[in-house]
């Protein structure tokens, strides 16, 4: 039996399919812990429906998950997606294995998704019904779902469901946030966050700024950006750096990337970037006289974010 600590669950509105297959679930209140025994509250249950234009049944539904254990079916994708997204869970906390056989390709509309054979059969239909398909995917946006308590996202199109997003973060028109990301403290994001990165409390993700996957450099390397850090902007990041970093606007940081790092009092010496994974306080820079690629120390505290922004 799985610990309760580690278990989840909800009651919720699935959207069935005519074939009985369910496309999505959403999860109000979703909570830690074992499923009552008790059926869905009535406000739910007054919900059930059959929408004919979309060709789907809404019906309520509870749903409980071993967070431990690979995910089971499309009800349970969603419960740990809305999971992540209510910040009840933190991102590679949980098991996600078998999500993505789990979450079906729909057609989505404003008044939620249909299986996408449907809606390309029914497209003038749809247009005449005011049904407008805004996307094609496995996963839908974050807003659709879950409103993150003191949160501006300036596209919503931009912020997937299962994204973790803390109090004070600002999401600007392009920024990039996937599932199982995000920002553990008030953060700025005009960049990328890519699936299972982490960014620390005060930290600026600049504009054009991309950080790679959970995993990079042959699946060894965990990447994030620890607290008061800053992206600049068009730059990349392949490596975790720690509190009050600062990659240089334009360059891209990965794991093998040779660098020279410069240290008061020592000489200088090659290495790759792997080797300050994680680490705090460093700049990294392109020496705009060699072209070499270049770490150096900072003292000091790291950037501050515009306090009337993210309060």
């Amino acid at each position: 039996m799985s610990d309760p600590e580690r278990t989840g669950w909800g009651h919720g509105l699935a959207t069935r399919a005519k074939d009985g297959r369910v496309l999505e679930v959403w999860f109000p209140s979703p909570a830690l812990g074992r499923a009552p025994e008790v059926d869905p509250p009535r406000e739910l249950e007054a919900e059930e429906r059959i929408d004919e234009t979309r060709r789907v049944r809404i019906e309520a539904i509870t749903v409980e998950a071993d967070l431990d254990a690979p995910v089971v079916s499309t009800a349970d994708a969603y419960l740990r997606l809305q999971l992540l997204s209510h910040l009840l869970v933190a991102p590679n906390s949980i098991s996600l294995d078998s999500l993505m056989a789990h979450l079906p390709i729909n057609a989505w509309t404003a008044r939620g998704p249909m299986v996408p054979a449907d809606a390309a059969r029914r497209l003038p239909l749809l247009k005449r019904s005011g049904l407008e398909i805004i996307g094609l995917d496995r996963f839908p946006r974050l807003t659709d779902y879950v409103l993150p308590d003191r949160v501006r996202i300036a596209d919503a199109a931009r912020v997937r469901l299962g994204a973790h997003l803390a109090p004070g973060t600002v999401v600007m028109h392009g920024g990039f946030v996937n599932f199982n990301a995000g920002t553990l403290g008030a953060s700025m994001v005009e960049g990328r966050i890519s699936q299972g990165v982490v960014v620390g409390d005060g930290s600026d993700i600049g504009g054009g700024a991309s950080i790679m996957g959970t995993l990079s450099g042959g699946g060894t390397q965990r990447v994030s950006v620890g607290r008061r850090s800053l992206l600049g902007a068009n730059s990349g990041l392949g490596i975790a750096i720690g509190d009050d970093c600062v990659v240089e606007a334009g360059l891209y940081v990965t794991a093998g990337t040779k660098l020279t790092v410069r240290s008061p009092g020592r000489e200088p010496r090659v290495a790759k970037a792997v080797e300050l994974s994680g680490q705090d306080a460093w700049l990294f820079r392109r020496n705009s006289l060699t072209g070499e690629v270049e770490a150096v120390p900072r003292t000091g505290p790291g950037i501050a974010l515009n306090p009337t922004l993210h309060a």
